[in-house]
């Protein structure tokens, strides 16, 4: 029971962070040069550029969110997950502290490059983050819940048509360098956001090839506190009877086995390949 109550601490200080990220992202560099990137975000700008400056960007999130999370828990019930729930409540929640504690008439900076790769890069990392531990800011992940739940689109392609969409309508509403801004940094959200997720991820599955796999093994289970399997293999070349070790690590760890065994058995081989998707004990549920 502790050590539940110890991981879902944990947990939740990782989607306060990534919930984090993502606002000063939008609120500091999307908002104030109206980057229309897709997502609620996006829709917020649109919206809030129509209505006019009485209704602030962070009032049209915080209202949009709200709706999409009645929604999500009316469509999708108890499944909707209170993880999306506590992203959505404080990502509105946080974006209209900001707004009250440091109100913004304008971009920080006159370079809008550099605004723009701080609004997408702040969001992306911070949603990877929360993706990685199934967790999200709500708002349109809600509908791509729903979509889910009741059709076989793919839900990826069509968000990204969504964001594509809100992202072309930013060239009717504001200026051509806002609208081609919003479309770049489009473009590079939708590749960002998988490479963070697989560097969060990334493990070394080593297969090390050799004749006494005893202390390799040894080290593996006692000291890196790591599992790996052992199976018999014979060489082609030599004809000689050899042992082939498979196991799957961290990057750290994967430096001190490759030492270990350059130490006590230099002729041993070892294939070493970078892998972000792993099922299983110790590793992805």
């Amino acid at each position: 029971m502790k050590k539940k109550l110890v991981d879902n601490l944990k947990e939740y200080l990782l989607i306060s962070a990534g919930v984090e990220l993502v606002v000063l992202g939008v609120y500091f560099f999307k908002f104030p040069n109206n980057f229309s990137i897709g997502g609620v975000t996006g829709l917020a700008i649109l919206l809030s550029s129509l209505l006019g400056p009485k209704i602030s960007t962070s009032t049209v999130v915080f209202v949009i969110n709200m709706i999409l999370l009645v929604v999500g828990y009316l469509v999708i019930g108890r499944s909707f997950g209170n993880k999306t729930a506590y992203g959505s409540i404080l990502m509105s929640a946080s974006l209209s502290l900001l707004e009250y504690l440091f109100p913004l008439k304008g971009p920080l900076t006159n370079e809008p490059m550099l605004e723009l790769a701080f609004a997408v890069l702040l969001p992306a990392v911070g949603a990877a983050i929360l993706f990685n531990i199934g967790a999200s800011t709500g708002g349109t992940d809600v509908v791509a819940m729903i979509l889910k739940k009741y059709s076989n689109i793919d839900i990826g392609r069509s968000l990204f048509i969504t964001d594509l969409f809100l992202t072309l309508a930013s060239f009717l509403i504001f200026d051509i360098t806002t609208g081609l801004l919003s479309l770049l940094g489009l473009l590079v959200k939708s590749t960002m956001v998988d490479t963070i997720i697989e560097n969060l991820n990334l493990h070394k599955y080593l297969t090390i090839i050799c004749k006494d796999p005893k202390p390799i093994s040894d080290f593996i289970l006692n000291t890196l506190h790591r599992s790996a399997t052992i199976s018999d293999a014979k060489g082609a070349f030599s004809n000689q009877e050899k042992k082939i070790i498979f196991a799957v690590m961290n990057r750290s760890q994967a430096v001190q086995l490759r030492r270990f065994i350059k130490e006590t058995e230099p002729d041993a081989f070892i294939l070493i390949t970078n892998t972000s998707e792993i099922v299983g004990r110790g590793f992805r549920a």
